[in-house]
């Protein structure tokens, strides 16, 4: 195996170049994002006893004169490769300083991936570890979706929490609440709060993506001759102006009145005509005399 090829890098590469490579690779193929692909698996072992000689600037050195190949196991020459040469000396079997199969002089940079893509719950080496994230299912009303809010919440334990609730939060969606989870087991940092949230559905509104739709009902005269009606947002209620002429259908917008994200969405009002008394006398002889 030539580890120069499985990391993709030049033998004139740098230090730096060969442990960013080996970084990429590691993170792409990691056991933990393909846990049943087999092929993925064993790159990545090639890849880390790739770093494991590269990775080392001694173990390096000998795999470039030829002394060990690329499995770490000397070969008996050096200077054997790549250029070849006259007979070594090298009868030894070389282990990892640290004991690591994955070491090197240059550090570890897996530690860094580890801790990139899990949120430093990890540690090849036996140091701190994470505590354990908890997760909960919490049910929040569908105004302080729409608005956002800022409610406490008891967590198993008891603790009761201020959390702020985003604008525009929808059901499935998780709100992370940092070192509010277990904690850990060696002195590491705790876990995280994993909130996963229900937004309880509106009797009033039905949200449109940044939009709200409702229906207004309107009187009879009203929507003849125009006026004005209350009409309950989730930030309040607001008066709204109902053109003469108005019938069932239509449809009126309250703009900005929506879901409060960073461009607000709007409210839209449809409007229903409803009979104060549909049994009133004077509206039945009108109906009758037309």
């Amino acid at each position: 195996m030539d580890p120069y090829k499985v990391l993709g890098v030049s033998r004139s590469a740098s230090e730096a170049e060969i442990k960013n490579a080996y970084r990429q690779k590691a993170k792409a193929l990691h056991p933990d994002l393909h846990p049943d692909d087999k092929a993925k698996a064993e790159e990545f072992k090639r890849v880390s006893q790739a770093w494991d000689i590269l990775g080392d600037k001694d173990k390096k050195a000998q795999f470039d004169r030829g002394e060990i190949d690329g499995d770490g196991n000397p070969t008996g020459f050096g200077g054997g490769f790549p250029g070849g040469g006259g007979p070594g000396g090298a009868s030894y079997r070389w282990e990892s300083r640290s004991g690591n199969p994955f070491g090197g002089a240059q550090g570890d940079p897996f530690e860094d991936i580890l801790s990139g893509m899990f949120g430093g719950g990890r540690s090849r080496r036996g140091g701190p570890v994470k505590g354990r994230d908890v997760r909960y299912r919490v049910t929040i009303d569908f105004a302080d979706a729409v608005t956002g809010a800022r409610r406490r919440m008891t967590m198993a334990d008891g603790t009761a929490l201020d959390v702020n609730i985003p604008a525009g939060i929808e059901t499935g969606q998780t709100l992370r609440l940092k070192s509010q989870g277990e904690p850990s087991p060696n002195g590491g940092a705790p876990g995280d709060a994993l909130l996963e949230v229900e937004v309880k559905p509106s009797t009033v509104w039905e949200r449109d993506g940044k939009d709200l739709r409702m229906k207004v009902p309107v009187d009879l005269k009203t929507a003849i001759l125009g006026g004005s009606v209350e009409v309950k947002t989730p930030s309040g209620p607001v008066t709204l102006k109902v053109p003469a002429g108005s019938n069932t259908g239509s449809q009126l917008r309250l703009r900005g009145k929506g879901v409060q994200t960073s461009t607000p969405g709007n409210l839209y009002a449809r409007l229903e005509i409803v009979l104060d008394d549909p049994k009133d006398d004077g509206l039945k002889a009108w109906a009758e005399s037309h």
